[in-house]
């Protein structure tokens, strides 16, 4: 048995600093084992007290008579690490420290964060400034949250970790209060040594869990997020975060849009996505969502039926099941011919959906009729129960009636009770209907179901690709010829071009180019050209040189600094402009790919892929990410337009993204903006660039 296995089922507990008083915080713990009934062995540690209830009291770690699995650590900060060094000396498998006082109330605070890992040595570590753990699969509470005054709580397959501890107990509470089976709850908090990814890992492999719900307030170590997200999708477990800090108010000014239009928050959503992560948009979603998945149910569609006794309610549902892509279709005629046969009386409502049952809720047979024709029809993939007031008399009834007909359908079944009545919702979610509150809930639950059916962990990634030589790649900020020679180098085709210094040049250049081009100033501090009057398009060889002499003036007005070099352009023309940029934080690199040109940051029509380990993107990531896009009709044929040349595209990605992978820290920004994808054929262009070099 490892050592997080222990931790969540030890055989022995001691408890350092425990207190007599179960008032107390410091009393809690010991009250808390023996209430909720764990079986093993409880060690209370305090030199001023002989017993603690029926337990007796030791004064120290080394009077304890065995190695004890776990030890929960209640002194203060100061002192902490003197009980963890005794606790590791003994050979336990891990404490947990509940004091505050340490990284994050600064510099000291953080002296005595790593005095605490240094005591600890190879002992695993949970917190410090955590409120510790749950265990409802096996009856082990090492906590002293006061949501465990609750007598009972229900045990079930949503396994819960925690970066805040105060989340943790309000999440036990809630669930309780619903409902909602929990398996395994943990605040990891400072995380000085466990983390989300190693309860992640672990209960990926945890037979009582079906489903791992995360409250993250940041992923501290990416790559092993990732993989052990991965883990438990191809376990069948599907993952539900809720994210907090998703303001872009602290999002890091750069020199090309892409800062900009890919803040952190975003990245966090393109990790969830990439590793099957289902994002929870309100705090609410943390317990509805898993709550459903815990059903076990797949949804392979998106068509739903609402029963329902209330007309509005079923309204409420049906509108905003709609606004989230959600069909609600009408009964097809073998399904509404058998909702007749029920003989459910003139006041029913059948040809439609919502289909509404008047006195279904009065009448468990008709109830139990009505769900089982509607979970055979063909036409639906899942079912909504509206749950009116009328089914406040006998919920039991209800609640039966539904749960009898779960066995014969493998279809999702939820429930929205529309009066207020917790114990209505608490019923139906224990007998295996998850029952929701508000219409907007439903609808979360079912996405999150169909999004959990439809994710495929991406294969493990190839080997790299022979390198590009680039010891020859100057530092610093580089200017545009600088950075489309980069590109190019990697395999990004770039318009040609050619760097002048005079109308004479200029003029030559034009000619050897042909056609209309573009001029363009050449400098590595001024990035955004066209807002000073850098760019002028449209020209010939006969109006070029005058046009190049009135840009110098009016871009050293603009700027106070005369530009001294020029880029003549060849013109791309008929092509859909993207933008292909490069961000990096802390979670890792990713590239964006948008909408692109001077409205790239007005439309934010954006999408973004974090690189795999190791190396670039593959051509079905580059895809898709085209397929995100909002424009991607304009890419795609829309109303007779020519389709672009989407392969190109995904050459062109692919291979910006292999040279963000080799240069890895060497490369502090990239951006294409705009790359032109031109008709079918006729492959891509990058007519402008960005790269910044450590």
């Amino acid at each position: 048995m490892d050592a997080i296995s222990r931790l969540l089922k030890p055989r022995s507990v001691a408890v350092i600093g425990a207190s007599a008083d179960a008032i107390k915080t410091s009393g809690r713990p010991v009250a808390y084992l023996r209430k909720h009934g764990f079986a093993g062995a409880i060690y209370p540690v305090n030199p001023k007290a002989d017993r603690i209830g029926e337990l007796p009291c030791y004064p120290d770690i080394a009077s304890l008579p065995e190695v004890p699995d776990v030890g929960i650590v209640l002194l203060g900060a100061e002192r902490a690490h003197l009980a963890v060094r005794e606790l590791a000396a003994r050979g336990c498998a891990a404490a947990i420290v509940l004091a505050s006082g340490y990284t994050e109330t600064g510099e000291e605070g953080a002296r005595r964060q790593q005095q605490l890992v240094e005591a600890a040595g190879s002992m695993r570590l949970l917190g410090p400034n955590t409120i510790g753990l749950v265990n409802l699969t096996d009856n082990i509470v090492l906590s002293p949250s006061g949501a465990l005054e609750t007598d009972e709580f229900l045990a079930g397959g949503i396994g819960v970790v925690s970066q805040s501890g105060g989340i943790l107990g309000s999440l036990l509470s809630r669930a309780a209060a619903r409902g909602i089976g929990l398996s395994k709850l943990v605040a990891t908090s400072n995380e000085v040594d466990l983390e989300l990814s190693d309860f992640i890992d672990h209960l990926a492999g945890d037979p009582a869990t079906k489903v791992i719900a995360l409250y993250v307030e940041a992923v501290r170590h990416p790559e092993r997020f990732r993989a052990a997200c991965l883990k438990a999708a191809r376990a069948g477990k599907p993952v539900v975060a809720f994210k907090v800090g998703r303001s872009e108010a602290g999002a890091q000014a750069a020199v090309s849009h892409t800062g900009a239009m890919a803040g952190a928050d975003r990245m966090y959503d393109a990790l969830f996505r990439q590793v099957g992560v289902i994002r929870a948009q309100s705090f609410s979603d943390l317990l509805d969502i898993p709550a459903a998945l815990a059903t076990g149910r797949r949804l392979h569609g998106r068509r739903v039926a609402i029963l329902t006794s209330t007309g509005g309610a079923g309204t409420l549902v049906s509108d905003d099941l709609g606004v989230a892509g959600f069909d609600t279709p009408a009964p097809d005629a073998a399904t509404a011919a058998a909702l007749r046969a029920l003989h459910t009386g003139s006041e029913a409502v059948l040809d439609r959906n919502p289909i509404d049952v008047t006195l279904a809720g009065l009448r468990p047979d008709l109830l139990r009729g009505a769900i089982g024709t509607l979970l055979a029809s063909p036409t639906y993939d899942a079912l909504v129960i509206i749950v009116g007031s009328s089914s406040l008399a006998m919920p039991q009834l209800l609640a039966g009636a539904i749960e009898d007909c779960l066995p014969n359908s493998d279809k999702p079944v939820l429930a929205y009770v529309s009066p207020h009545a917790p114990e209505v919702g608490a019923l139906l979610t224990s007998r295996g209907v998850p029952a929701f509150t508000a219409a907007e809930s439903c609808t979360a639950a079912l996405a999150a179901m169909l999004r959990a059916g439809g994710f495929r962990p991406p294969a493990e990634p190839g080997a790299p690709g022979p390198g590009v030589p680039i010891d020859d790649v100057p530092g610093g900020s580089l200017d545009e010829a600088q950075a489309k020679q980069l590109f190019a180098r990697f395999g990004v085709p770039c318009a040609a071009e050619r760097i002048v210094a005079s109308p004479s040049e200029a003029e030559a250049a034009a000619r050897e180019l042909g056609g209309p081009v573009v001029l363009k100033i050449l400098s590595a501090e001024i990035t955004h050209k066209s807002d000073v009057g850098g760019v002028a398009v449209g020209l010939t060889a006969q109006t070029i040189g005058e046009r190049l002499e009135r840009m110098a003036a009016d871009v050293e007005a603009n700027t106070g600094r005369r530009p001294s070099r020029f880029l003549v352009q060849e013109m791309v023309a008929g092509g859909t402009e993207l933008i292909l940029g490069l961000r990096r934080d802390a979670l890792g690199t990713a590239v964006m790919l948008g909408m692109g040109g001077i409205t790239a940051e007005l439309f934010k029509d954006t999408t973004l892929r974090l690189l795999p380990p190791g190396g670039g993107l593959g051509r079905g990531d580059a895809l898709s990410m085209a397929q995100e896009l909002r424009t991607w009709p304009l890419l795609d044929g829309f109303r007779g337009r020519p389709a672009a040349d989407v392969d190109a595209l995904v050459d062109a990605i692919v291979a910006f993204s292999n040279m963000a992978a080799q240069l890895g820290d060497r490369l502090v920004e990239a951006e294409v903006n705009p790359v032109f994808v031109l008709p079918r054929g006729h492959g891509v262009r990058a007519a402008d660039g960005v790269a910044v070099m450590r």
